[in-house]
């Protein structure tokens, strides 16, 4: 499995009693038992797990200086009738939690799993991954010179389980018919929600966002370190040689 380069540095650390844990929602309930008590180790820094194969949020978590290792999950990514954005997201971030967990019996009680999930909503049209050149033009059509909002959903589940979102709201110039289909020839927008990526050549296009760029990106990262520190107490604060704690 991939790990990433480096490791959060240990620092100084009190540990918490045995918290009790926490429901996310139906079906988390069974995966809190992979931690509930922190090891006796101070220096056992738990493992986060990444259930996803997106190079976009690996790049996000390194950046971050966070340590993971990559284990995909394979789900349908499919939305529910009827199903809101955020509650598709959140879902679906939470599936891909259990998925990894059901195949991974080895996990050590202090490691914490990642799932995520993100979609862009415009006018109340949820929009994932594009099935091929057609409906990436499609969306990007359906985006051109409107705002739209971004939607990640997140579970984290270690010593407790939380599933939570983040919404972004991004603005996109018109776009020509040549630019769309100079874009879909690319072949950047064909394993991007919304057909697009903020950070490589559609940045050109969008001038202005409400929100987290990094869950437009693909992972909301201060929202994950925040929950990263509610699910396990042992996860140190990041220090380096000039400040003691960041």
């Amino acid at each position: 499995m991939e790990k990433s380069e480096g490791s959060p540095d240990v620092g100084n650390r009190e540990w918490s009693a045995a918290r009790e844990p926490t429901k996310c929602r139906e079906g988390c309930d069974s995966l809190v038992s992979m931690a509930t008590a922190p090891d006796e180790d101070p220096y056992n820094i738990p493992m986060l797990v990444l259930a996803s194969a997106s190079p976009r949020r690996q790049e996000l978590l390194r950046n971050a200086g966070i340590s993971f290792e990559v284990h995909p999950a394979d789900i349908p990514e499919d939305p529910l009738p009827g199903e809101s954005a955020k509650d598709c997201a959140e879902r679906l971030a939470r599936e891909k939690v259990l998925a990894v967990a059901r195949v991974r019996p080895n996990l050590s009680p202090n490691d914490v799993v990642l799932g995520a999930d993100t979609v862009v909503v415009v006018d109340g049209a949820l929009l994932g991954k594009p099935s091929d050149a057609a409906d990436a033009a499609r969306m990007l059509r359906m985006l051109s010179g409107r705002t739209h909002r971004v939607i990640t959903g997140v579970c984290l589940v270690g010593g407790v389980a939380r599933v939570s979102s983040e919404t972004t709201v991004v603005t996109v110039n018109r776009l020509t018919d040549q630019d769309i289909a100079d874009y879909v020839a690319s072949g950047e927008p064909m394993d991007k929600a919304g057909a697009y990526a903020i950070q490589a050549i559609a940045s050109r296009w969008i001038p202005r966002i409400d929100g987290d760029y990094g869950n437009v990106v693909g992972l909301p990262v201060a929202l994950v370190w925040k929950m990263m520190r509610e699910v396990s107490t042992q996860y140190p604060v990041p220090c380096n040689q000039k400040n003691r704690a960041i």
